[in-house]
């Protein structure tokens, strides 16, 4: 009977049974064999059919008619808000009324100039009002910097607040530091002819060559503060004082 167990019984259990010491004792009848067998899914031909009959790929003509999404309607989607775009080029224009900074430090243009340093930290009323003053008296407004390091941010901010008047408008940081200026607003007017000097902010002048007014106080305020700093400033200061009272 062992003889005929030998050959019943697979390679693969004769291997297990003969690496396995808790197995070597064990004796596996016939009838455990034929209980393994038993115990074991037979498939049929007709299982088989079944299952392919059951998963069966669909065939061109069930994909055919099966419907496909349409293409959306990008004409039909909501469409973002959009603004008019700002005009650069238009705005750049309206500075043109005066020179730069640094071309006035360096000599390059005549005559007194009144710069008026402001930030848009300050209040929006005094912002305007500054603006509409400047435009009038012809004075530099000067920013340190750019709105969140953006020009297309500063530009409209700037865009906002000058309107449709002609304000000449400058970025200077090195502005801030040739004329000290730790407060805003504060008023510089530079003397006709006032020479310069190389320094660490480029070209600076001398503290006799201007005069400067710090402090929430109006432009025409500041010129009144001015024109009675000395002859030397007397004469510009009221020639701006001029301009702004002649145009209201």
């Amino acid at each position: 009977m062992l003889a005929t167990l030998a050959l019943a019984v697979s390679p693969l259990t004769r291997s297990v049974f003969a690496q396995s010491p808790a197995t070597a004792n064990v004796t596996v009848t016939e009838a455990d064999v034929a209980r393994a067998q038993r115990s074991q899914p037979v498939i049929t031909e007709q299982d088989m059919e079944r299952a392919r009959k059951k998963y069966a790929m669909p065939s061109d003509a069930q994909l055919r008619r099966v419907p496909l999404p349409s293409t959306p309607n990008i004409g039909a989607l909501p469409q973002p808000k959009t603004t008019a775009p700002l005009d650069l080029e238009a705005i750049a224009k309206g500075f043109e009324t005066n020179v730069g900074i640094e071309a006035q430090a360096q000599g390059l243009a005549a005559g007194p100039k009144l710069l008026v340093f402001v930030s848009f930290a300050m209040p929006e009323p005094t912002l305007k009002r500054l603006a509409e003053q400047a435009g009038r008296a012809n004075a530099t407004l000067v920013l340190r910097g750019f709105v969140n390091g953006s020009l297309r941010d500063t530009v409209a901010r700037v865009q906002g607040l000058i309107g449709a008047r002609r304000v000449p408008f400058q970025i200077d940081p090195q502005g801030f530091d040739r004329f000290a200026i730790d407060k805003s607003p504060s008023f510089v007017l530079v003397r006709d002819g006032a020479s310069t000097s190389s320094c660490a902010s480029g070209q600076c002048f001398a503290n006799d060559a201007f005069v400067k007014v710090a402090g929430d106080v109006s432009l025409d305020y500041a010129l009144e503060s001015m024109e009675r700093a000395g002859p030397r400033f007397a004469g510009s200061a009221a020639r701006y004082l001029d301009k702004i009272r002649s145009a209201r």
